[in-house]
């Protein structure tokens, strides 16, 4: 039997319930428990079903919901009701839960990406141009003070108008490695680095300058990681995984899932149900994704970017650079390391130095204060929960990221794999029809 809604709180499920799961249900449980409710859960491995069942009876004092494998989506939506579905599966699967949700006339929330190449990114367009229904993609970033104030600068016309922006990202070799050893590693599941990674750093440029790709060249490829490049280092002793390994315990590089309560109850007491192994060598053999690339953007407004990211680095953080018709802006950010689900969510993204300095073009330079706030990425991620989750607010940044935002972000990446493809420059216009109806 359907259940009946309460009608004075919002209802939500969530499909996903790995590692960036409990970012959202933690919150929504607890900050804003008087507006929402949770109301199920859903994922194709019944051992981590259960697990998230424990960490809300157990950790956030909630009532047990109710589970439902994969293949019990649709009967989830027609049994709860929910108003709003949760989408933080593997990326290669977030378009199949965000189109069903809409078409089952649910609003939907989906972590980043929004999902992995065109033709996914046209369906989810499609659908929801043909239900009207809303998409909201979880930049966190955006929200981070840090990354406000620069478009607070660029929007008072700081340095006049933006013709250049150049942005290295750096990986280190605990939080760039991760992505080695997981699914992110097959490019079918994650897009590559490019998708899953740099459309933080896509969007962010997107939303500091007010425009859109127009043209992506990319070059690149897997440089450091995996077993060809291990092998050329003189590396001559190989393991699959570090679970029950001799040779992971002296490697820097592997993860020890027995030693983290909550990584193991995540991830090794579940394999048992789908296979998955969260810990396996990141210089194994089947990686397909890059760790070294490079990128150049030509704008709508005629701005260009110079983009690196790299997943084998010393330190963590992004260095940007403006440079405008009045002056140039520098930006350093150095964030905290971490593993995906390996320790608090406030560490992830936390800031260890920071500085963002104007340089007018006539004169003296300044640094500008920024006041940073409690909670993950500077204390974006509190503000992202409360604009998701909370009663609308007027916000003069227009921080709220929409499909459009999401498939502008995405379309840089995948024009960037195109081009990594062919080596050839890619037009983004023409990758997507924002019009059309299914």
């Amino acid at each position: 039997m359907s259940r009946e809604k309460n009608q004075s709180k919002k209802r939500y499920v969530l499909v996903g319930t790995g590692g960036r799961a409990e970012f959202f249900y933690k919150h929504l449980v607890t900050d804003f428990k008087e507006t929402s409710e949770l109301v199920g859960f859903c994922d194709i491995n019944q051992t981590r079903l259960a697990y998230a069942n424990e960490l809300l009876q157990n950790r956030y004092g909630y009532k047990a919901v109710p589970l439902y494998l994969s293949n019990q989506f649709e009967e989830m939506i027609a049994t709860e009701k929910p108003d709003v579905v949760i989408v933080t599966t593997v990326d290669r699967t977030h378009h199949h839960y965000i189109i069903r949700a809409l078409e089952l006339g649910c609003d939907v929330i989906t972590e980043k990406p929004m999902t992995t190449d065109a033709e996914k990114c046209q369906e989810i367009i499609d659908a929801v141009n043909t239900t009207g229904k809303n998409v909201r993609v979880a930049f966190n970033y955006r929200y981070a003070p840090h990354n406000t104030k620069i478009r607070e600068l660029i929007m008072n016309d700081t340095i006049g108008e933006v013709y250049s922006v150049h942005f290295e990202w750096a990986l280190d070799t605990q939080h760039g490695a991760d992505y080695f050893r997981r699914w992110h590693r097959d490019k079918a599941n994650s897009g590559g680095l490019l998708v899953h990674k740099s459309t933080h750093h896509f969007d962010l440029v997107n939303f500091w300058l007010g425009t859109a790709p127009k043209t992506v060249y990319a070059a690149g490829g897997l440089r450091f990681y995996g077993r060809e490049n291990a092998e050329s280092r003189g590396v001559t002793e190989f393991y699959q995984r570090a679970h029950g390994s001799e040779l992971a315990k002296a490697d820097p590089f592997a993860i020890q899932l027995e030693e983290n309560d909550h990584l193991k109850a995540l991830y090794l007491d579940a394999e048992k149900d789908d296979g998955y192994q969260r810990d396996q060598s990141v210089f194994g053999d089947g990686i397909n994704i890059e760790d070294t690339l490079a990128v150049t953007v030509t704008y709508q407004n005629k701005a260009v970017l110079t983009y690196s990211l790299n997943a084998y680095l010393p330190w963590e953080g992004y260095i940007v650079s403006f440079n405008g018709s009045k002056g140039r802006i520098e930006v350093r950010i150095r964030e905290q390391s971490y593993i995906n689900s390996g320790g608090d969510k406030a560490d992830e993204g936390a800031i260890q130095d920071r500085s963002i300095t104007v340089l007018p073009m006539f004169g003296s330079p300044y640094e500008v204060e920024v006041t940073e706030g409690e909670g993950g990425h500077g204390g974006g991620d509190p503000l992202l929960l409360r604009d998701l989750f909370d009663k609308p607010r007027e916000d003069e940044f227009q921080r709220a990221a929409s499909h459009v935002d999401g498939a502008m972000s995405i379309l840089t990446g995948i024009a960037g794999n195109m081009s990594l493809q062919t080596g050839q420059a890619v037009q983004v216009d023409g990758l997507i029809d924002f019009q059309r109806r299914d």
